[in-house]
């Protein structure tokens, strides 16, 4: 795919693909979306009734800015997270290593657990820091068989006009049979046929405020698996 750099309105990057016509993250803000969608209203949410050994699948690892926030978030430096990401096409390290977020983020090792995550091996499971397994898989979607189940997923996929197949009924069912009871999926999309393929797959919808230049966003809590 042929890809650039794109500045979004926070200062933060992304990436556009010119195939798809479609960027990685939200152009009114990379890091702004990542952190309203993907930590605010998934991963402080679990942790209000969950705050031990933790399990996330990421659904598309990408520029690594989900994992990254993740990692580096005080909320969870006391607990264990093994964190599973999931991703047909990974960045080559020419990409990845021009993205300006640790220069962003401005925190204490970011540029160093930038880099290990980016530059760990796929389809092994590696100990970040302390209490911080990633396991980044190389695969597409329909082809992943997950070794646990998840508390929390992060659905990051390109949007439904672009990769439709990524948005059936069929693939929230998989992921909902991935997924503890009562676990928690956040994701930017809140387009109708999202939603009715998440409740198909047997979870409960919560509308949430979206993030700058979005109105709405989904929590989705797994109550049943059809």
């Amino acid at each position: 795919m042929n890809r650039y750099i794109v500045a979004t309105d926070d200062g933060s990057h992304t990436l556009k693909v010119d195939e798809m016509q479609e960027h990685y993250h939200s152009t009114f803000g990379a890091i702004n979306e990542s952190m309203h969608v993907y930590i605010n209203a998934g991963l402080y949410h679990v942790l209000q009734s969950k705050p031990h050994d933790l399990a996330i699948l990421e659904v598309g690892f990408g520029t690594g800015l989900n994992t990254l926030l993740t990692l580096l978030d005080e909320k969870i430096s006391h607990i264990s997270v093994n964190y599973t990401a999931v991703e047909a096409y990974p960045l080559e390290k020419e990409w990845w290593t021009k993205l300006n977020y640790t220069e962003m983020l401005d925190k204490t090792d970011a540029a160093t657990l930038f880099h290990e995550i980016h530059a760990c091996a796929w389809n092994k499971t590696i100990a970040i820091r302390p209490g911080f397994i990633l396991e980044k898989i190389h695969c597409k979607l329909e082809d992943f068989t997950a070794k646990k189940k998840f508390d929390l997923v992060y659905f990051d996929a390109f949007g439904p006009d672009v990769q439709p197949e990524l948005w059936t009924e069929e693939v929230f069912k998989k992921i909902a049979g991935m997924t503890a009871k009562e676990g928690v999926l956040v994701t930017y999309s809140c387009k109708g046929r999202v939603k009715r393929a998440l409740r198909s797959a047997g979870f409960e919808i919560e509308k949430l405020p979206g993030p700058e230049g979005k109105r709405e966003m989904i929590r989705g809590i797994l109550k049943s698996v059809p």
